[in-house]
């Protein structure tokens, strides 16, 4: 990105026009080290942002969003589907404690009725359509029918999926969830709430899929040989699978909007594309795309709106690295790459190769110009002390990293901090593995950047 605020135009919608795009930004918050509600508005309102999407209606984060001018999408958990269904009292209930009490203060212009239900392992999507209904009736009851009320969906809702004009829903979803679903969105005016994630589909077909085709980068484009049309992006191929899929059970009508779509910085080495400057890319490029106002090319009149995922790095995901790593922020709140923010700077290429740098706070020194194309690893000083020395141990013993100029008397002995002497040991195990891909991680404790740290007169070695 360029040095203007990371969201200034991302998330600004005072500048937006009906022709434009919207974007908002998914607030997770699996994580045992992020900055305070409070803290995270404040970075939100700085940035620029107006628009959050939450996977809960948690009290503290809501109450920090009142009076903020921020709109919210809130979500009601699988867990709860059940329940919700089976009793219209309990449905009044939920939008009593978690609606109604925070409302209109906070913002709430949607809710989200569980998430990816129909993979939901607990087998809960026979309770999706009767709890949507309950929890719009009892909107209409509190006089609130303007919340909009809909379920974000996975890709793998869909049986076919290429080319685009073959797209289509799993059969045994139809009948049973999908067409009540799309019948209730368009009575209630509402729209498919979508998570779609090409990263996903060129991890596991890289071979096939051209990654400027994944990234929305130049490319001669793909013709569908269904409708003729040609696209230029797998996320706009992969919305007009869901589109045809819709107006093969004749609900065209239905708006759609993207609920969720990102790229990881980091990952597993199987998980092709994982990188800084590939996530640079994409969520550039994609906030490109959408400030053009023009909607995909089957349907070129409706704008985009997404939501990015994510504003953080979760530290407490499972799965594979990939899953921590999709944050736009550190949880100390530093950027993880830089992608452009206004129109004037969209129609510039996307800086794909620079990193936020840590703040020097009380260590010293000056940081100087980077070298181009040079990266080091430095510490995240949110992670805490006991993760941090665990890490250095890890570094200094098993990992093989030099770690004899931060003992005592030696020339980076000083400044004598954990997080100057994790940073050198960790920079020191990331140079000796040629700076190879997750080999500046341990766990969140640290993270890549692009101009050279010095901790006092300490200069951190570029390569071994």
């Amino acid at each position: 990105m360029s040095s203007f605020p990371f969201f200034l135009l991302l998330l600004s919608f005072s500048v937006f026009t009906d022709a434009a795009g919207q974007f908002g930004i998914n607030y997770g918050r699996v994580a045992d080290n992020l900055p305070t509600p409070t803290k995270v508005v404040e970075l939100l309102k700085s940035q620029g942002i107006t628009r959050v999407k939450l996977y809960d209606t948690e009290s503290t984060v809501l109450k920090a969003l009142a009076d903020s001018g921020i709109n919210v999408v809130v979500a009601l958990p699988n867990e709860l589907l059940a329940s919700t269904a089976a009793e219209q009292s309990f449905a009044d209930n939920w939008v009593q404690s978690n609606i109604i009490q925070y409302h209109p203060q906070t913002q709430i212009e949607a809710i989200a009725v569980g998430n990816e239900v129909f993979v939901d392992p607990k087998n809960t999507t026979k309770f999706l359509v009767s709890a949507m209904k309950n929890v719009q009736n009892s909107l209409v009851k509190f006089n609130l029918s303007t919340i909009k009320v809909s379920s974000p969906i996975a890709l793998s809702a869909l049986q076919n999926s290429y080319p685009s004009s073959s797209g289509s829903f799993k059969t045994d979803l139809i009948e049973p969830v999908l067409k009540p679903m799309l019948e209730f969105l368009r009575k209630t005016d509402s729209y498919l709430m979508v998570n779609a994630y090409p990263f996903f589909a060129y991890a596991a077909n890289s071979k096939e899929i051209s990654l400027d085709y994944a990234l929305f980068k130049e490319n001669s484009g793909v013709v569908d040989s269904g409708n003729g049309l040609k696209y230029y992006s797998l996320l706009e191929a992969q919305l007009d699978a869901v589109f045809a899929a819709m107006k093969a059970v004749q609900y065209d009508d239905v708006k759609l909007v993207v609920t969720e779509t990102g790229w990881p910085s980091m990952g597993e080495e199987n998980e092709i594309g994982a990188s800084s400057a590939n996530a640079a890319s994409y969520n550039g490029n994609l906030v490109k795309r959408v400030l053009t106002g023009k909607g995909t090319p089957l349907r070129p009149e409706d704008p985009l709106n997404v939501y990015l995922f994510a504003l953080f790095n979760e530290n407490q995901k499972t799965g594979p690295t990939s899953e921590r790593n999709y944050g736009l922020f550190y949880p100390n709140e530093q950027k993880v790459y830089d992608i452009p923010l206004t129109l004037k700077e969209s129609s510039t290429p996307v800086n794909q190769n620079k990193t936020q740098t840590p703040p020097v706070n009380d260590v010293g020194g000056e940081v100087s110009k980077a070298a181009v194309g040079q990266t080091w690893c430095v510490a995240n000083g949110q992670a805490g002390k006991k993760k941090l020395q665990a890490a250095i141990d890890y570094a200094c013993g098993e990992g093989g990293a030099d770690c004899r100029p931060i003992q005592d008397g030696a020339t980076c002995y000083n400044p004598n901090s954990i997080e100057a002497h994790a940073s050198y040991a960790f920079n020191s195990y990331y140079q000796k593995k040629n700076r190879a891909a997750g080999t500046c991680s341990f766990d969140g404790a640290a993270y890549v950047v692009t101009q050279p740290p010095r901790y006092g007169s300490c200069e951190f070695p570029t390569g071994y």
